[in-house]
Order: C-alpha cells, then sequence, then structure tokens
C-alpha cells in the first residue's frame, strides 16, 4: 500500500490492511467524527471477517487517523465506509483511502463502484467527485436527518491525482 508524505514538518502517513487489533482505534475516530450515527463494533468486526470486503486504515506516529471499506462483488463494488481524522485533513489521507480502495476494486473486476455520501459533506462530496462518482440518486434522512446522496463511478470514469 502506499505512503502519504506530509506537509512540511508533519509526519508521514501509512496505509495497511485493517486487522482485528485496529477496532478500538477505528472505534475511537468512528465515534468522534460520527457520534450520531457511528457504526458498532460488532458492525465493524462482522465486516473484517466478510470474504468479499477489504479494509485499510491509514496510520500517523503508530495512531489510527483514517479508515476505509470496500465491498466488493463484481462486477459492483461498494464504498462501505470512509472516515479522516481532522487533525490530518489536507494531507491527502482521504485520496489515498479512495485510491487503495479502488484499486483493488479493479484488480477484484469491479467495474461500477458505488456509495452514500451525506448531503451536508461537500468536502466528501468534491472528493468523490474528483475521482469519478456522479450522483445518481437521493435517499431521504439517511443518516440520522441528513439525506444520502447516491454516488456511481463506472471503471475508466475519474482521475486519481
Amino acid at each position: 500500500m502506499g505512503e502519504v508524505t506530509g506537509q512540511a514538518g508533519a509526519p508521514d502517513v501509512r496505509l495497511r490492511e485493517m486487522t482485528m487489533d485496529d477496532v478500538p482505534g477505528v472505534m475511537e475516530l468512528e465515534r468522534t467524527l460520527f457520534p450520531l450515527d457511528a457504526w458498532t463494533e460488532g458492525m465493524l468486526m462482522s465486516e473484517l471477517a466478510e470474504p468479499t470486503r477489504h479494509y485499510v486504515v491509514a496510520e500517523s506516529d503508530d495512531a489510527i487517523v483514517g479508515y476505509a471499506g470496500l465491498r466488493f462483488v463484481p462486477p459492483e463494488g461498494d464504498v462501505q465506509t470512509m472516515a479522516v481524522d481532522e487533525r490530518v485533513w489536507g494531507r491527502g489521507v482521504g485520496s489515498a483511502l479512495l485510491t487503495e480502495l479502488l484499486d483493488q476494486a479493479e484488480r477484484r473486476g469491479v467495474t461500477h463502484m458505488f456509495l452514500e455520501v451525506r448531503s451536508d459533506n461537500p468536502r466528501a462530496q468534491k472528493l468523490y467527485g474528483r475521482f469519478g462518482f456522479v450522483q445518481i440518486g437521493v435517499r431521504r434522512g439517511y443518516y440520522n436527518g441528513a439525506d444520502a446522496l447516491v454516488m456511481r463511478r463506472v471503471a475508466g470514469g475519474g482521475d486519481h491525482e
């Protein structure tokens, strides 16, 4: 997997496959970033046990600063979850995580990727748009009152910066 070069004086971020040992750190970040609709520890552990999943973490100074998960059932795949610690926003961590998921999806024969993103999260929407995702629908009230924008990307449809 890859490394993300930090800004001057900032530590680098490394990507690696998520393990069960990462669950406590991921859950801490999950609850911080998504207090109203965080996954449970059981949900995450179930996802990690599924053979049709690929989960990664981003680490900096031995701390988890991001994570992402892919569901793949070719020819379709889904970004199950993706989150980045606010303290490392703007350092390319989200782009690196998404690139890893898309590369894994391609290796596994996925040609159509889907995801849901909060309608009140323009930062994430912009990231997904840069990678060729386009909105194809809306799920009303999907995120505890916020709508979910359903987005799709067809293989070969986005930049990897």
